[in-house]
Parts: C-alpha cells; structure tokens; sequence
C-alpha cells in the first residue's frame, strides 16, 4: 500500500512539472484585455528544452577566451622528426606527473616546443616553473610570453 502511495505522488509530481512547463508559455500566449496579444512560434524541440536541465559540453568543447599571458616551455628542440618524438614524450610525461595541468605541443618553425600551462600572472608560472624543475625530469623549463586560454 505504502508503494502505491509513493507511487501515486511521484506520478502527480511528474504531472505537475510538465503542466508547469507548458504553463510558462501559455501565460505568455493568453489573451489579457488591454496588454496586447503575444504569439509565439518555436520548434516542437525548443518547447521540449523547456524546465530541462542544463548540461554543458565535454572539455573537449569547453569555450575559452584568449588573452595575453604566461605559460612554461619545457622542450625546445629543432625540425627533425626526433625532435617531434621528444616534445609529445615530454607532453606526456608532465601529464602523467600534473594531470589537471593543460599541455600545448606545437611546431613553430624551426623547433618543436611544448609548453604547459595557462598562466595570467608571472608569479603563478614561476610556482609552476618550480615545480617541474624539482622533479629533476625536466631541466630546460623557463618562462615564456604567450597567448593564453581562459575557460569560461
């Protein structure tokens, strides 16, 4: 008896949430003498996204914003292949040791750089500088200007 109690009052819950959904654009629709009349014309889907929740999109597609600011360069090497191969290890090697640390491997002619972080202030890259150069793993880490990403 007790389930189908519950039961009941998940049902009137649910039924209550999608009245009030449908409520918000009905208010909007209805006729008021003296204040005018509003039409609304959507998509059948826009009026489904209504009372949903909000998920937002994977770190693969999170927004950033560009701005000026400071990163480490822990590899410099030249444009041979080797040099390739010694940047993306070197990339993997921080992201083993600093997983939430964001890492940028790139060619800008003539070298091979890989560089990490996403600093708006010198002080923070130099804690940061700090901390790779104690691993004694890295040993040619310095601070670069660069353009930086920031989530939004």
């Amino acid at each position: 008896m007790k389930k189908l109690g519950l039961l009941l009052i998940a049902c009137f819950a649910f039924a209550a949430a999608s009245v009030a959904q449908n409520n918000i654009i009905k208010s909007l629709e209805r006729n008021v003498p003296g204040q005018g009349k509003v039409s609304i014309h959507q998509d059948a889907r826009i009026g489904a996204l209504i009372g949903s929740e909000y998920i937002p999109a994977g770190p693969e597609e999170q927004k950033v914003i560009k701005s000026s600011g400071y990163r480490v360069q822990v590899y410099a090497g030249n444009n041979t292949r080797q040099a390739k191969n010694e940047a993306y290890s070197v990339a993997s090697d921080i992201k083993e040791r600093f997983p939430e640390l964001p890492v940028y491997t790139s060619f800008n002619p003539p070298r091979w750089l890989c560089r990490a972080g996403d600093f708006r202030s010198i002080e923070e890259a130099d804690a940061m500088m700090r901390q790779l150069r104690a691993t004694g793993v890295f040993k040619e880490v310095s601070i670069v200007k660069d353009q930086i990403n920031i989530p939004l």
